[in-house]
């Protein structure tokens, strides 16, 4: 990481530091917890400004790009999609005439993307997972007929049965759905649906025609588990 000892271009502005820095980690082919080089040695390289590259680092720090480790220094962080999460979540709650119909979308689009991956579920699907899934399913009722929250399992539920899927982004995208849609709901004041029940009792169909390899009965259980979610905002859109 020697430096090349380039001229000031005395250019001092956070964005074309940001830039510039995401273009070092680039160029030099940095990966999740390299540590970048010192303060002093990114203002020389740059040619940005000391203030501009601290300015910088806290709005890449912000993005997940980096991240700071007090008396360690700053390394290139596993680039989450927190920031989208938080992004989709302030964006589905803020416009008030539209916050249920964006969640409705939320819910559309979480609904989309497990029907298309009923094919290679059913291909890479083990009695492991079916025992795995099942017991989860066991422990959502349970909790569900005590009057508890089963978010916690749900999320397992869901993170398990695309565990073995070959495209790491459907998996982070479904896991961030489902965190937008699970922050979303409570902040547009609404319960979960009365019907749960058919949600949870969805979640042990998908698993049983996983196991059975039937395509069919596994999109028919997908709808049946976002139904209750549908039919209650479309009754809050129906109600406005």
């Amino acid at each position: 990481m020697e430096s090349s000892k380039k001229p000031s271009r005395s250019r001092s502005t956070t964005q074309e530091a940001v830039r510039d820095i995401k273009k070092y980690i680039r160029d030099n082919r940095l990966r999740t917890g390299d540590l970048l080089p010192s303060e002093a040695f990114l203002c020389e390289e740059l040619g940005c400004s000391r203030s501009a590259i601290r300015e910088a680092i806290r709005a890449l720090v912000t993005l997940d790009i980096v991240e700071v480790r007090h008396g360690y220094g700053t390394f290139v962080s596993k680039m989450s999609l927190e920031p989208l999460i938080n992004g989709m979540v302030f964006r589905t709650v803020l416009d008030n005439d539209a916050s249920v119909e964006n969640l409705f979308y939320v819910v559309d689009t979480r609904e989309i993307l497990d029907l298309s991956l009923g094919e290679e579920l059913i291909e890479v699907f083990t009695d492991d997972d079916r025992e795995l899934l099942l017991n989860l399913v066991d422990k959502m009722r349970e909790h569900n007929d005590q009057g508890n929250s089963f978010m916690v399992e749900d999320q397992k539920f869901h993170r398990a049965l695309l565990a073995r899927t070959k495209n790491p982004l459907i998996r982070e995208l479904n896991d961030a759905f489902w965190q937008i849609q699970t922050e979303a709901q409570p902040m547009l004041n609404l319960a979960m649906p009365a019907d749960i029940d058919e949600t949870i009792k969805a979640h042990s169909d998908i698993v049983e025609a996983l196991s059975n390899g039937d395509i069919d009965d596994y999109r028919s259980a997908v709808l049946a588990h976002y139904a209750p979610f549908r039919r209650m905002i479309s009754n809050m859109l129906h109600a406005h």
